[in-house]
C-alpha cells in the first residue's frame, strides 16, 4: 500500500501539467469543504432552536403526565405519587397539580381570563422559572399567588398587591347563583420566557387551589420528571401496565406531537437538500480524475508493463480520490464548527425575543449529527472515486504504450 499512496500523493501534487489537475482537485476540495461546513452549521442551528423550544415547552409541562380520563379529578393522588417513586426509578419529581380557569381583577380594574395552578411548591421539578422568580417569593402562605410578567402588566399587578379571583364554581347568595370571589395577595411575579405561560398563568400553593375549585383531596393531574427525557415513551408504557385503565398517561412528545414532527421533518428535508452540494463537489473529484487518468495513461501502460496489476493501479486513483474526500471533509468540519463557536461566542444571528422568547438562536453541536454528516461525506467522495479507479484499472498496455 505504500506504493499505492506514494504515486497517488504525487499524481496530486506533481507532475506534467499538474495546474489543471490541481486546480479541479482544488475546486473538489473547497467544494466538498463548503458543502459539509454547510450542513454542520446549518444541523448545529436547527438543534439550537429545537432545544430552546423544547426547554420552554418542558418548563410549562412535564416529562410525562397522569390525569383521570373520566376529567373529575384524581382522588387518591397521594397513593399513586408513593407507587411512582417506588416502582420507577427513573423518576426525578413527581408533582400533584390542581389546574382551573379563572378572571382576575387588578388593582386598576383591568380584568384578564387566567390560568390557576396550584403546585406543590417543594416539587418544582424542571420549573427553573419557579426557582428564579424575577421578584418577590413562591407563594408558600394561604391565598397567596404569584403571576406571569406578561398578564401581571397587562392587569397592573405587582409584588405586595392585592387581586380579586372569580372562579366559574357558582355560589348561592339573595340574588340568585354568583361567580365564586376570591381575594389574593401577590407575593411575586415570574418569568418563564415562554409567552403563552407569562401571559395566561397565575401560580399558588396546592392547598390554596384546591380549595379555590371545591376539589378537596383531589387534583388535576400529576407531573413526573425524569432523568433522561428521551425515556419517557418506554417508562410511560410500564406505568399504563401498573396503572388502572381509568389513569391516562402520556409523555411530553405525545402532548407536543404535531410540533416536534414538523422539527424533525425540518431537519431531514433539510439535512438531503444540503447533501446534494456535497454530491455536486463530489462530481468534481470523478471529472478530475477521469481527466489524469487520460493524461497518464501513458505512465498506467509503464507501471503495469514492470509487474504492476490492475488491482493496484485501481487504489492509485482510489486512494488519490479518497485525499480529496478526507482533505474536503476534515477542512468543512473545522470551518463548520469554528463558526457555530464564533455565532454562539457573538450571539450573530439575533431574532425578535417578543416573538420567538429569546433575543438569538444558539448553535447546538450534536456528536450523532457530526459524525452522521462526516460519514455521508466520506462516503459520497469514496464512491465518486469508483469509475475513474475502474477506468485506470481498465488501461490496455498494448495501447497504452504503442505511441511511446
Amino acid at each position: 500500500m505504500k506504493f499505492e499512496f506514494f504515486v497517488a500523493r504525487r499524481y496530486l501534487v506533481k507532475g506534467r501539467k499538474k495546474s489543471f489537475i490541481s486546480v479541479i482537485s482544488l475546486v473538489s476540495i473547497i467544494g466538498i469543504a463548503i458543502g459539509v461546513a454547510a450542513l454542520i452549521i446549518a444541523l448545529t442551528l436547527i438543534n439550537g432552536f429545537q432545544g430552546d423550544i423544547r426547554n420552554k415547552i418542558l418548563s410549562s409541562t412535564s416529562h410525562i403526565m397522569i390525569n383521570n380520563i373520566i376529567g373529575e379529578g384524581m382522588a387518591g393522588y397521594e397513593d399513586v405519587t408513593e407507587v411512582i417513586k417506588e416502582k420507577f426509578g427513573e423518576v426525578t419529581a413527581v408533582s400533584p397539580i390542581v389546574s382551573g380557569a379563572v378572571l382576575i381583577k387588578g388593582s386598576s380594574r383591568n380584568t384578564s381570563g387566567a390560568v390557576v395552578w396550584g403546585l406543590d411548591l417543594d416539587t418544582v421539578g424542571d420549573k427553573e422559572w419557579l426557582k428564579k422568580l424575577k421578584r418577590g417569593r413562591l407563594p408558600f402562605k394561604k391565598n397567596e399567588m404569584i403571576l406571569g410578567s406578561e398578564i401581571a402588566s397587562r392587569v397592573s399587578l405587582f409584588e405586595g398587591s392585592s387581586c380579586k379571583i372569580f372562579t366559574p364554581t357558582p355560589v348561592l347568595s339573595p340574588s340568585g347563583l354568583l361567580p365564586s370571589l376570591k381575594k389574593f395577595k401577590i407575593s411575586g411575579v415570574f418569568h418563564s420566557g415562554l409567552y403563552e405561560i407569562d401571559n395566561s398563568t397565575v401560580v399558588t400553593n396546592l392547598a390554596t387551589a384546591q380549595k379555590l375549585f371545591g376539589m378537596r383531596d383531589k387534583v388535576s393531574f400529576i407531573q413526573v420528571y425524569l432523568k433522561d427525557m428521551f425515556a419517557a415513551e418506554q417508562v410511560a408504557a410500564r406505568m399504563r401496565d401498573v396503572f388502572p385503565v381509568r389513569l391516562q398517561v402520556s409523555t411530553w412528545m405525545d402532548l407536543n406531537a404535531s410540533l416536534y414532527t414538523a422539527l424533525k421533518l425540518e431537519k431531514t428535508i433539510l439535512f438531503f437538500t444540503l447533501t446534494l452540494i456535497i454530491v455536486v463537489a463530489s462530481l468534481n473529484i470523478i471529472a478530475g480524475l477521469i481527466l489524469l487518468v487520460i493524461q497518464k495513461i501513458k505512465d498506467i501502460g509503464i507501471l503495469l508493463s514492470y509487474g504492476a496489476t490492475p488491482k493496484i493501479i485501481k487504489r492509485i486513483f482510489f486512494i488519490q480520490g479518497s485525499i480529496i474526500g478526507i482533505i474536503g471533509t476534515a477542512l468543512g468540519v473545522v470551518i463548520g464548527l469554528v463558526f457555530c463557536a464564533l455565532a454562539n461566542r457573538f450571539e450573530l444571528i439575533k431574532i425578535p425575543a417578543e416573538i420567538y422568547q429569546m433575543s438569538y438562536v444558539p448553535f447546538n453541536v450534536n456528536l450523532f449529527d457530526l459524525l452522521s454528516v462526516v460519514l455521508v461525506s466520506l462516503l459520497i467522495s469514496f464512491t465518486a472515486t469508483l469509475i475513474p479507479s475502474r477506468k485506470a484499472a481498465s488501461v490496455n498496455v498494448i495501447e497504452a504504450l504503442k505511441n511511446e
